[in-house]
């Protein structure tokens, strides 16, 4: 270790990331001390990682944050995350972020501030290149091109922001390449909440928690959308068709339309969703780069609706990876398998119910004989713990025919998951 450059120490102790590992590791040495002076890069303040903090008093916590972070030059990375008991001096705060910010990309805040610490102000037009924010507040932002001119990725979670405030930030990020806003507090301007961003820059972007009437994307570059645990009216993004990645996890919403982003799909991932399949299946339908398709506890609007399973082979002639999972009836069952084009290039193929029939293996052995050349087949159940005689003994049957279905397809890897 003595060989050791300082600048190596540097980065190994950048990789401890806790402020209090830092700490204890810089004291082994002056050597050590140098380097974390000198070169560290990374340095985090986040009170889940170290309960001690919550017995500290603020202003002993202040102290001892304050002297930890004017101890190094040329911090790079500084994260400080600290749950609601403790509320710091604005102005305290306010020189940590004034002595790093000329140095610093990648900033993770969550610091309660008595008054409010405006951190657009304090770090725009720096080197920052990631900003995390979190239970904050967000007022006021000035219509100024460039005032991140480097940030690639923003974050925003339980953050109070208005609509136009939002958009006014997106604008001001002229590199923006990653967008995550969780359960944000949109303040309300009239009855109707609204939200339209626009950014030709944005590749990816993570919706969670999130509820309005209308929200409008215009993204020209965006390869991944992700929404989860959302409640809208209508969602529309508008783009160049260059969206690869599509996730709907346990969303609401009664118009959806990607269809002008959709021809370069390469994953559709849908869960826990009402939809029309019809309407579905025709905003997804360019998409003949389509590899993985997976719609999993889906719930139609029409009680006799079911998935086509003919328009997907004929489709997405691309297609390796397949997963269903929604309620199979009898004669709605039949109807979806009706068609003879195969799914070629299925290599996996996931099934699931929710409650278990002699439908479902019926269905299965149907789905087998449309891959000719599937390797692996994943079959999920939900298992009730309260199990009648009857339970029991339709398990049994279905996990013979099962057995004797996999005797014409040895090739076939299986595999069963139940919950």
């Amino acid at each position: 270790m003595d060989y050791l450059p300082v600048e190596v120490i540097g980065n190994i102790l950048s990789r401890l990331g806790g402020a209090r590992d830092v700490v204890i590791a810089s004291a082994t040495c002056r050597k050590w001390r140098e380097a974390c002076r000198k070169h560290l890069q990374t340095l985090s303040f986040n009170s889940a990682d170290w309960p001690f903090y919550r017995d500290l008093t603020t202003n002993r916590l202040e102290i001892l944050i304050t002297q930890t972070i004017f101890q190094i030059t040329g911090l790079q990375g500084l994260s400080i995350m600290m749950d609601d008991a403790n509320k710091f001096s604005a102005a305290t705060v306010i020189a940590w972020l004034m002595y790093t910010r000329d140095t610093l990309r990648r900033l993770s805040y969550n610091v309660r501030t008595t008054p409010n610490v405006n951190i657009l102000e304090i770090c725009g037009r720096q080197k920052l290149e990631a900003l995390v924010l979190a239970h904050n507040s967000i007022t006021g932002v000035e219509p100024s091109f460039q005032r991140f001119p480097c940030l690639k990725s923003l974050s925003l979670s339980y953050v109070s922001i208005s609509a136009l405030d939002l958009n006014l930030l997106l604008s001001a990020c002229p590199m923006i390449e990653s967008l995550e806003l969780v359960s944000l507090e949109i303040a309300m301007s009239d009855a109707q909440v609204t939200i339209e961003l626009s950014s030709p820059t944005l590749k990816s972007v993570y919706f969670d928690g999130i509820s309005l009437d209308k929200f409008i994307l215009e993204a020209d570059s965006i390869e991944f959308l992700h929404m989860k645990d959302c409640v809208l009216e209508l969602f529309e993004l508008i783009g160049n068709g260059t969206l690869k990645h599509f996730k709907l996890d346990d969303v609401s919403v009664i118009h959806l339309d990607i269809m002008e982003t959709s021809e370069s799909l390469e994953v559709v991932d849908v869960n826990h969703f009402t939809m029309v399949w019809p309407k579905f299946y025709q905003m997804i339908s360019r998409s003949q780069k389509l590899k993985k398709l997976r719609l999993w506890d889906v719930v139609f609007d029409d009680d006799d609706e079911i998935i086509d399973v003919e328009s997907i082979a004929a489709g997405f002639s691309h297609l390796t990876h397949l997963s269903l999972s929604y309620d199979l009836k009898d004669g709605a069952a039949h109807y979806s398998l009706q068609g003879t084009t195969q799914l070629e290039n299925v290599t996996v193929l996931e099934l699931g119910w929710t409650v278990i029939n002699d439908v479902f293996s019926i269905w299965v052995e149907e789905l087998l004989r449309r891959c000719p050349n599937l390797k692996k087949l994943i079959i999920y159940g939900v298992v009730s713990e309260t199990k009648t005689q009857g339970d029991c003994q339709i398990l049994a049957t279905f996990t013979w025919s099962i057995v004797q279905l996999m005797r014409k397809y040895i090739h076939v890897e299986v595999q069963f998951e139940y919950e």
